[in-house]
């Protein structure tokens, strides 16, 4: 169902950015007064300005709608995996259940080997 709402958000996303981008501005009714062919168009003589604005409020409408049912699934999702700091029994099995580097052979002497004092001068012979 999520999934679903998701898929709806979205493509009504994109079809509003189109139809805000289609509709025409404050100024374009200037043109049309100087045979602009307002009345050659698809929607009648009045234009596209009624059907398309409807048709953006009807889209933003749903996209509010599916928002909230998004905002509802997100806050009352229980199979959604806990994020954060765990608990401290858990940080307390997962460390009593891995092998750590400590745990190895402690008859090793781990430590860096050092350079010798006197064995790396150069000579002063030209």
């Amino acid at each position: 169902m999520q999934i679903a709402i998701l898929l709806v958000h979205v493509l009504a996303a994109i079809a509003l950015v189109v139809l805000v981008l289609l509709q025409q501005g404050k100024g374009a009714e200037a043109g049309a007064a100087f045979g602009g062919g307002s009345s050659q168009t698809v929607f009648g003589s009045r234009g596209s300005g009624g059907f398309l604005s409807k048709l953006t409020g009807g889209l933003a409408a749903l996209f509010f709608v599916t928002s909230l049912g998004l905002a509802y699934f997100a806050t009352n999702a229980s199979s959604a995996p806990q994020s954060g700091i765990p608990d401290a029994q858990v940080i307390e099995q997962q460390h009593n259940g891995a092998p750590t580097l400590d745990d190895g052979d402690q008859s090793r002497n781990n430590a860096a080997p050092a350079l010798e004092e006197g064995g790396g001068q150069e000579s002063s012979n030209p």
